[in-house]
């Protein structure tokens, strides 16, 4: 086994120290395996999830201060974890950070329609991950439950300033994501993954469980066999369909970016990755390396056919989701096809999706895209600024975006301010300055005129009459 194999294997079994150590101390000790968590530690934990709520800018993180009547000790925990936290790697670049917000907010449209295609699918590869995202959120249930989450998490980072300005909210929103990921697995591990070993065994599930806590304490987990729930290899492997998977996608769909437009995007994402608690050897700065990592880490994840496998019922659910945004039947089966072309064949198997898609939806989406293809090819011999293919992801987009994610009756779990700087940035998306003006009149019929907003699921025009 190579030597990059080899850390891959053994990064299956490593955590996240801080985040773990934070946790282990709010919940103290853990009663016998076949208990439950304590009303106290319970309380600690619904706590802590509130305190949370009120992190705030990047600059006051390192100074936050709880209401007065908060525990002490919880206190301290909470400040000691945000003072290591927020402390950024002395590698991280502001001008590269500032161009991957650049390259974020000029491509959002076609961000989210990747975010949902692409780099979502992908997550669910990983057998284990799966299982821990199937158990955490009873993603069949609740697809656009984790949808949300997913994106509470990305536009707060990837806004201008999220990550390094000090107004910026995007340390808080990955120092709570860690968080989570580390009471997850002291949860699943009924106890410190620091002393966890051997088999967790499930409980008898007598009656359902009440809420994910309890969902998480019964699972059950081999650690020998499965490793550590959230471990460093998964986390790593996350990063990387955020990052990597959606400059793939560009690529893919003829909207590749440059060089230097790549590694920056790559940076910024690595940057989060350290605040979140990823080990510095297993982030890639190019995409060469980016692609040879993401491959390993899939490579190695089937060597080991789960059993029973979550993956399907997780890709069908969320395709579920995407189509229930599109108005017209032949359509409406677009999300699953775009998938397969985005993650390829072997990740469309893992996920059940290979024969999903009616066949008159694939004949469809082969014909255009080879005609699209064709134009854009033809189109761009005069001007660099015709793309047929840009306009179509971008209003596939608007669909996704507004009636998934800016639903004004259920919005993002965020700040009141942050979110009305989602819905500003979101707004200036109407019209694409990288395209020619009567391709933004074409878009505005498959979206919709002015600015790009979501009052309630009936606003937006359908995508295909």
């Amino acid at each position: 086994m190579s030597a990059a194999n080899n850390l891959l294997v053994k990064m299956a079994w490593a955590a996240d120290p801080l985040a773990d150590a934070t946790v282990a101390a709010l919940v103290g000790s853990w009663p016998a395996l076949d208990a439950g968590l304590d009303p106290a530690a319970l309380h600690n934990v619904v706590l802590a999830n509130r305190l949370m709520a009120t992190w705030g800018a990047n600059a006051t993180l390192p100074d936050w201060q709880a209401p007065a009547d908060t525990p002490p000790d919880l206190v301290g925990r909470l400040q000691d974890y945000l003072q290591q936290g927020t402390v950024l790697p002395d590698w991280a670049d502001r001008a590269k950070v500032e161009r991957a917000e650049a390259i974020f907010i000029t491509h959002g449209p076609l961000s989210c329609t990747l975010l949902f295609c692409a780099s979502l699918p992908e997550c669910y590869v990983l057998p284990n991950l799966a299982d821990v995202l199937h158990i955490a959120g009873q993603l069949e249930a609740h697809t656009e439950h984790r949808i949300r989450q997913t994106a509470a998490m990305i536009f707060p980072v990837m806004m201008r300033g999220g990550l390094m300005g000090g107004d910026g909210q995007g340390l808080a929103q990955v120092l709570k994501v860690r968080l989570i990921h580390a009471t997850i697995r002291h949860l699943i591990l009924r106890g410190s993954p620091e002393h966890a070993h051997g088999l967790v065994p499930a409980q008898p599930d007598q009656e359902p469980a009440m809420g994910m806590h309890e969902a998480l304490m019964r699972h059950g987990w081999n650690v020998d066999t499965q490793g550590m729930p959230c471990n460093q290899l998964e986390l790593a492997y996350t990063l990387l369909t955020f990052g990597y998977v959606f400059l793939k996608g560009l690529r893919t769909m003829g909207q590749g970016l440059s060089t230097r437009d790549e590694e920056a995007y790559l940076h910024a994402w690595n940057v989060m990755g350290h605040v979140l608690g990823i080990r510095t050897d297993l982030m890639a700065h190019t995409m060469d390396d980016a692609a040879k990592l993401f491959d390993r880490m899939q490579a190695q994840a089937r060597t080991l056919p789960p059993d029973p496998d979550v993956r399907p019922p997780l890709g069908r659910a969320l395709m579920n989701t995407l189509e229930r945004t599109l108005a017209v039947p032949v359509v409406r089966g677009l999300p699953v096809v775009l998938t397969q072309w985005l993650v390829g064949a072997q990740t469309a198997r893992d996920l059940g999706l290979s024969q999903r898609a009616p066949w008159a939806t694939r004949v469809l989406f082969m014909v255009l895209r080879g005609l699209i293809t064709c134009l854009d090819t033809i189109g761009r011999w005069f001007t660099p600024r015709f793309s047929i293919s840009r306009l179509l992801t971008r209003a596939l987009g608007y669909h996704l975006l507004t009636k998934l994610l800016l639903d004004q009756t259920r919005p993002l779990a965020l700040p009141e301010h942050v979110l009305q700087n989602i819905h500003s940035t979101v707004a200036q998306w109407s019209d694409d300055p990288h395209a020619l003006g009567w391709m933004n009149h074409l878009e505005d019929h498959l979206t919709t005129q002015g600015p790009w907003r979501a009052t309630a699921r009936t606003t937006s025009k359908p995508l295909a009459k």
